[in-house]
């Protein structure tokens, strides 16, 4: 057992856990880091999410008794002076409140991410409006050379439309979707449960109408019900100069067709760029190795060098060592922001070293060598 620092005398309730040590969090934590810990915690431990589990729904007690406590500037005030102690007088804990406003938006959000509803709110929005619709992804594959330079490529998807029979409604000719009386339209159902925290309310999508708040009696023949006949559609591609592996060209306005009159999604289509075998690629920089012969390196004279533009001539010095890299200005990648800008092609050159000679290669090299001095 230990004192917690200005409190003379007053030592922390044998049965409690500090409230830090709880959420796992340092004393000086803000309010943002509680409100993470917590959250984190209450995912980990909500009893719905642990049915039966006494262990669980304790620990869940005991964090939102720790946040409730610390996210409150008094409470928590009180509590680092006296500790445990400053809520003794109510025989215990004392304003565990989870219908504060912090409490009640924090629960929100924890019920929205683990049930997909959360508490009733007042004024929110029905789920049958207009939705916009799902993007959809594919991929394309390009070379080396059409990712630096930029090109067009033909695409085919199958994709949903709205079926021309019905006009999208689900509904067989001539006859129109009734108004779901499970949720009267609306799209969306409230139950009411027994929790820990009282009485909560929950609004999920309705189960009967999916969302949409109409039921469909007679479905069209041709989509079955479903609004939708699928289409093969094709597509031209502008891929941008300088886009790199892994990037994606957006279409905008060619994905699935919004819900109740919303507009279509985006087609996303992600660009795989082949691998060069000369050629590596750095942002905006090319890199490659050129190989010289040793002659070159040391007498210096004029190499061909390949780029992406075609062969460009390289002047070599004379005493040129290996691995000596030189910098092509301007042979690099266009920026894809700006065409008109590009990286550069860094040559690192490397000299070749023969591995056979005949008679009088040999005999030259051991001249060469005799006139350095070097003992052959």
């Amino acid at each position: 057992m230990h004192t917690r620092a200005g409190q003379t005398g007053c030592c922390e309730m044998a049965d409690k856990r500090d409230y830090y040590e709880v959420l796992g969090v340092s004393k000086d934590a803000t309010e943002s880091d509680l409100k993470k810990a917590y959250r984190k915690l209450a995912k980990k431990y909500h009893p719905d999410m642990n049915p039966g589990d006494e262990k669980a729904a304790e620990k869940f007690k005991e964090a939102s008794e720790a946040y409730s406590v610390l996210s409150d500037p008094q409470k928590r005030s009180q509590y680092d002076q006296f500790g445990h102690a400053a809520f003794e007088e109510n025989g215990g804990f004392g304003g565990f409140d989870f219908n504060s406003a912090d409490m009640g938006d924090l629960f929100g959000d924890l019920f929205g991410d683990l049930f997909g509803g959360g508490r009733r709110s007042s004024g929110r929005g029905a789920s049958n409006g207009p939705m916009r619709g799902a993007n959809v992804r594919t991929s394309i594959n390009i070379t080396f050379e059409e990712a630096v330079f930029g090109c067009e490529k033909q695409l085919e998807l199958n994709l949903r439309e709205p079926c021309p029979t019905c006009g999208g409604t689900g509904a067989k000719k001539g006859t129109t979707p009734q108004t779901c009386s499970k949720c009267r339209g609306s799209g969306r159902v409230i139950t009411t449960q027994q929790s820990i925290f009282g009485m909560m309310q929950t609004e999920t999508v309705c189960p009967d109408c999916r969302g949409t708040g109409k039921i469909i009696k007679e479905k069209c023949p041709d989509c079955r019900g479903t609004g939708y006949i699928t289409k093969q559609t094709k597509f031209k591609v502008d891929i941008p100069a300088g886009i790199d592996n892994g990037m994606s060209v957006r279409i905008r306005d060619k994905g699935e067709p919004g819900v109740n009159g919303g507009p279509r999604g985006d087609l996303l289509v992600e660009v795989h760029v082949a691998r060069h075998p000369v050629f590596q690629r750095d942002d905006t920089n090319i890199f490659s190795t050129v190989p010289i012969s040793f002659t070159k390196a040391a007498l210096g004279g004029k190499i061909r060098i390949r780029t992406v533009d075609g062969e460009v001539e390289y002047e070599v010095k004379a005493g040129t060592q290996t691995d000596t890299r030189i910098r092509l200005r301007g042979k690099g990648v266009p920026s894809i922001h700006n065409k008109d800008r590009r990286g550069d092609h860094y040559v690192t050159l490397v000299v070749q070293v023969p591995t056979k000679l005949n008679r009088e290669q040999k005999k030259a090299l051991q001249a060469y060598a005799k006139a350095c001095g070097e003992d052959n």
